[in-house]
Parts: C-alpha cells; sequence; structure tokens
C-alpha cells in the first residue's frame, strides 16, 4: 500500500475532531462492562482517551504561549475556559449533595473543627478545585483538577523550552517521579494515590514539545508510518492483553506508560483518516467529531453522573446504555456550551 508522508500539522488542523474522537471513546470506557466479557479489555482502552486529551492540550498550550508570552493573560485564559462549565456542572452536583450533617473529608493539617465547620470547608474546596481527589483521590471530575494543575506549571515549562530546547528532556523528570512515586514507600504513602494525575504528566508535556514541530508544519517521512502502525499495534494489544488477563494485579502506571505510545501513535494515524475522509464523501463524519469536541469539556462533566449512571440501574446492556447517553448527553452539553460562550463573553467585555 503506498503511503504518503506523515504531515504533523494534521494534529493541529484536526485537533477538534481527535478532541471529539478521545472524548467518544472515553464515554465508551465509562460505561460498565463486565470482566468476564472477551471485549473487556478493548473497552478499558477509551481509557486512552484522557491521554489523547493530554497531549492535544499541551500541543494547544503551546499555540497559545506563542502568541503572547503572559502568565496573567495565560491563566485568565485558562480560567474562562474551565470555570464557567465547571461551576454550573460540577457546582450543581456538589451543591445538590451537600449537607451540614455528614462531612465527606477530615480536615487535611489536623483537628476535627465543628461538623458544619468541616462541611462547608469541604464544599468549597471542591468547588475551586475538587480537592477531595488531591486528599484522598475521589474521581468524580478529576479530569478537570487534573488539568488545571497542569495549566499551573506549563507557562514556566514553555518558557525555557522557548529558551533552550534541550529543557525538553525535563519530560524524563516525570517518568522517573512515577517510579519513584510507586516504589518508594515514603513517598507512596505520601502522593501514590493520585497516580491517575503523575502518570498523566509525561504525555502533556511531551504534548507541548512536540508543538513546535507541529506548528511550522513539519513533515515525516512516509517510511515512518510502519514504525508508526508498529508501534500503535504492538501497544494496543499489549495494553488489552494486561486489561484483559491481568486486570487488578499490576500497578497502573505500568500500562500507562504504554498509554504514551498508543496515545501518540493514536493521534496520528486519525488525524490520517480524518484527513481522508475531509475529502471524500465522508467528511460529515468530521463534521461531527469536530463539533463534538468543541465542548468535549462539558459532555465529560455531565454523561457520566448525571446520564450514564441512573441509566446503568436499568440494567439495558452496554450498547443501549452508551447509545442512550451518547443521545441524551450531547445536546445537554451543548446547550451548557453555548451558555458558557454568552457568560465569557460577557466577562471579555470587562477584562
Amino acid at each position: 500500500m503506498k503511503l504518503p508522508d506523515i504531515q504533523l500539522n494534521n494534529v493541529s488542523k484536526y485537533r477538534g475532531d481527535l478532541m471529539g474522537f478521545a472524548i467518544i471513546i472515553v464515554m465508551l470506557f465509562h460505561v460498565s462492562l463486565s470482566q468476564r466479557s472477551p471485549w473487556f479489555g478493548l473497552r478499558r482502552m477509551g481509557n486512552l482517551g484522557v491521554d489523547i486529551f493530554f497531549f492535544l492540550s499541551g500541543i494547544g498550550l503551546w499555540y497559545s504561549w506563542s502568541k503572547q508570552q503572559l502568565y496573567g493573560k495565560f491563566y485568565l485564559n485558562r480560567a474562562l475556559r474551565i470555570y464557567p462549565a465547571w461551576l454550573i456542572i460540577a457546582g450543581y452536583f456538589y451543591l445538590s449533595r451537600f449537607t451540614t450533617a455528614h462531612p465527606s473529608y477530615r480536615l487535611p493539617f489536623g483537628g476535627t473543627g465543628s461538623v458544619t465547620a468541616d462541611s462547608w470547608i469541604d464544599l468549597v474546596g471542591d468547588l475551586l478545585f475538587n480537592w477531595d481527589f488531591w486528599l484522598y483521590d475521589e474521581l468524580t471530575f478529576w479530569y478537570v483538577p487534573a488539568t488545571m494543575m497542569m495549566y499551573l506549571f506549563a507557562p514556566l515549562f514553555m518558557q525555557l523550552l522557548r529558551k533552550d530546547r534541550v529543557f525538553q528532556w525535563l519530560t524524563v523528570l516525570p517518568l522517573m517521579w512515577c517510579i519513584i512515586m510507586m516504589y518508594v514507600v515514603p513517598v507512596h504513602k505520601a502522593v501514590g494515590h493520585i497516580e491517575i494525575f503523575w502518570s498523566r504528566i509525561p504525555v502533556f508535556m511531551l504534548g507541548i514539545c512536540c508543538a513546535e514541530a507541529v506548528r511550522q508544519k513539519a513533515v515525516l517521512n512516509k517510511r515512518a508510518w510502519w514504525m508508526v502502525i508498529g508501534f500503535f499495534a504492538l501497544s494496543l494489544w499489549a495494553c488489552v492483553w494486561l486489561e484483559q488477563n491481568r486486570h487488578g494485579r499490576f500497578p497502573l502506571y505500568t500500562e500507562r506508560m504504554l498509554y504514551i505510545v498508543l496515545a501518540i501513535t493514536t493521534i496520528l494515524i486519525m488525524a490520517r483518516v480524518f484527513d481522508l475522509l475531509a475529502e471524500g464523501k465522508l467528511r460529515l463524519v468530521n463534521v461531527f467529531f469536530s463539533w463534538v469536541g468543541g465542548f468535549s469539556l462539558e459532555l465529560y462533566l455531565v454523561h457520566v453522573e448525571f446520564i450514564m449512571k441512573p441509566l446503568e440501574r436499568q440494567h439495558l446492556g452496554y450498547w443501549p446504555t452508551f447509545w442512550i447517553t451518547l443521545a441524551i448527553s450531547l445536546p445537554i452539553a451543548w446547550l451548557i456550551h453555548k451558555a458558557c460562550e454568552k457568560i465569557i463573553n460577557k466577562i471579555k467585555v470587562y477584562i
């Protein structure tokens, strides 16, 4: 089969499509499926969508930082993108479950305080940045506080890269940290509970490191396709086998190192697929995925707690649950996205 050169610019050109693809496979991952199912390992691969998001986020941040290297402006834009949707959806989730009688956490620095004080502190912490995730690995909406934390250090890393590309080797540091975090006992006891965050930092930093090549529209020789396809097949096979045969019996961070390879090769392959679809009669597929990618944050926040979990109690089966969840979530998430756009536009008038 004759293959073209790899156009890295397609990763940027079809970024919205790729984000739409990523959130769809994340939704497929979230729907429950018995571990006895022969498709269990493949369903677990929907978790890969998170790594795709982080890699694409790194590329997007580099584009933004290259235009205007102002810390205040950078953080303000990130906050405006996240907080309106976060406060509407996550705010409703936490407020609807709020009670002063049953605080969900212990004070982090000792002491107990009154029950009412504990509950109010917990509510404020969850509304601001889901602090129960950081304290106890409470995974409701975990992707958002993890993203916020990565946004905090991203400008410093990007500024170092602009000064000298040698700093791209800092990506090795979080790889080392994942091993330290897992096996050095004092460190594991202190921060091992948020492994799901630590193991996603490398792919995020790699996105930042690769972004300039994407922006410069670099081209890889077509012979690289066989390496991309080979790495994709090997990493996918290994991940599916691990999940199907040894789920729960190995540290997840080890598989997430494979996810780095799988995420990047998936992005390159899907960017090529979207490029082919854009030229043919199936270009409406691009339109759909690009549309979904535009409100992927809202879709992520809406679909699990408010739609999928209530549906799963009806025991409809895997595919009916997924399709109904998707059908209900899309219009709700889109409407919230449009409402957030209006809020953001009004705020921008005053800043």
